[in-house]
């Protein structure tokens, strides 16, 4: 083994482009099928603006002056209006919860996210220790495709809102370990396309989302359930027998054999033979980071440099999280079409995705991220005024911009992570950016309901909250144009010698 500060990352970074180097690009398969997982986490996250939303009411009698002019049924007798869609379309109108309580109305969405958060904290250390990327990918996949499926036989709110918390459970760690598979069996080349294409996936999921919905708006909202985790639950049959582990991972566990015999696949993927290079890997012949399901959490907080950069990417991730989950579920508040809104928010990632893969290797990820959480924060606050100031529609653009800034932020987000935290801990810090982010996806349909009453509760407060946090970006090194390190030892080589440079000899 050689010296802690010789830095080993040449090693790896060598012979991993020299088995993608080859005559042809079939090596991205695997990569961009790992990528598809952010389709089925995309549908999951975003399904309860359909299932969940408020349907539309109409009285009965068109003579009841009475019913006529309320705003609300709540004060009218229950014989005297109806729904306009049938009754089972919304989980709102089936389990009558219009007149209930905004906690109970928010509860199967907050459940979502609450187990989102933790699901993240108690199994994103199981791709860095025991189970890799793959197997908990696989196993997150089918986990969060049954629960989905479960939730179609739920006789109540209740038994819902704990299927949705298991099916949080099971997602946490799926958008994670799939953007982290893609990158690690691929060269330094095509790491930030493969990045951008996760991200691209996540807008086909949640675009996909007002096309299900409307297809089956006449009919339960049971059966989109149905029409989004039946294929999930083929994507992880297809990932269990297609899909190579990460030879990053296996190297860092000094899993040597079972590393080379990946990259031999990978090399023949893009019609390349080479073994030569697998001399480099003498390195790793005994495992480079400690074992056990905690180890990685331990090297984390162990770490004060981990620490501060984990801290303040986290806090920016809860306020970029809160209005990338809250807008889409905010959009009925801006009283425009529910559909035309929800697609137009999801084509807003589109091009976010495109602007990330443009300028993700020109631009530097701390300016751009404050600069961006402004942006951001200030279109959010423009959407308090009335709309007699500022019109309906001018105001759903401007909550457009605002998430497609958003949008554009959790972008930079997760490649920055992946930049700022080496292999053998990638996964677990990972995991908690996107429990930060999924965090303020907790608060959010809380202050969406609360905002149905003053717009304040939910634009304001979310520009106010992704402004603020997005400050901590200070605290950040940059990491543009930097290779990712596998051990916390050269890492820390590697920030010392950027100090060093920085502060001259």
């Amino acid at each position: 083994m050689p010296d802690e500060t010789t830095p080993l990352l040449s090693s790896i970074d060598d012979t991993i482009e020299s088995c993608m180097t080859g005559p042809r690009m079939t090596h991205l398969l695997p990569s961009l099928l790992v990528a598809l997982a952010w389709v089925f986490d995309a549908q999951q996250t975003f399904i309860s603006v359909f299932t969940d939303v408020e349907p539309t009411w109409h009285c009965k009698n068109p003579d009841d002056t009475a019913c006529a002019s309320s705003s609300s049924p709540c004060n009218l007798d229950r014989s005297s209006w109806g729904w306009d869609a049938p009754i089972d379309s919304s989980v709102v109108s089936e389990w009558d919860l219009k007149c209930s309580a905004p906690a109970l109305i928010s509860l199967p969405a907050s459940a979502y996210f609450m187990g989102c958060l933790i699901g993240g904290l108690l199994l994103s250390t199981l791709a860095d220790s025991i189970l890799g990327r793959k197997r908990l990918l696989v196993i997150s996949c089918l986990a969060m495709s049954m629960t989905g499926i479960s939730a179609v036989l739920s006789p109540n709110i209740w038994i819902y809102a704990s299927m949705r918390f298991v099916c949080g459970c099971a997602r946490a760690t799926v958008g994670t370990c799939a953007m982290v598979l893609c990158t690690e069996i691929v060269g330094k080349k095509w790491r930030e396309v493969v990045s951008v294409f996760s991200f691209v996936c996540f807008t086909l999921g949640f675009l996909s989302l007002p096309l299900i919905a409307y297809l089956c708006r006449m009919m339960s909202w049971r059966f989109i359930y149905l029409w989004t985790s039946v294929p999930s639950l083929c994507y992880a049959i297809l990932v269990h027998f297609f899909v190579q582990e990460s030879p990053r991972w296996l190297l860092v566990r000094g899993r040597k054999d079972e590393a080379i015999q990946t990259l031999k696949r990978l090399a023949a993927l893009s019609g390349n033979m080479v073994t030569s290079s697998f001399s480099k890997l003498q390195y790793f012949d005994e495992p480079s980071c400690e074992t056990g399901a905690l180890s990685t959490m331990k090297m984390l907080w162990d770490r004060k440099w981990a620490t501060r950069r984990l801290t303040a990417i986290m806090t920016v991730g809860f306020g970029v999280g809160l209005v990338y989950y809250g807008m889409p579920l905010n959009v009925g508040n801006l009283g425009s079409n529910l559909y035309l809104s929800v697609t137009f928010n999801a084509l807003a990632e589109f091009p976010s995705s495109l602007v990330t893969f443009l300028l993700v290797g020109k631009i530097n990820r701390r300016s751009s991220l404050l600069a961006l959480t402004t942006i951001s924060g200030i279109f959010s606050l423009c959407c308090i005024a009335n709309n007699e100031i500022i019109p309906a529609k001018v105001q759903m653009v401007l909550e457009v911009v605002s998430f497609f800034s958003t949008c554009t932020c959790f972008n930079i987000i997760m490649i920055y992570s992946i930049e700022l935290f080496p292999t053998c801990v990638r996964n677990s810090a990972l995991s908690l950016i996107r429990q930060a982010l999924v965090l303020g996806g907790v608060l959010a349909p809380m202050l969406v309901v609360k905002g149905r009453e003053k717009k304040f509760w939910s634009f304001g407060v979310f520009g106010l909250l992704i402004c603020c946090c997005g400050l901590f970006t200070v605290c950040l090194p940059e990491t543009r144009g930097r290779s990712i390190c596998d051990t916390m030892e050269e890492e820390e080589y590697k920030e010392a010698d950027s100090n060093q440079s920085r502060n001259g000899p």
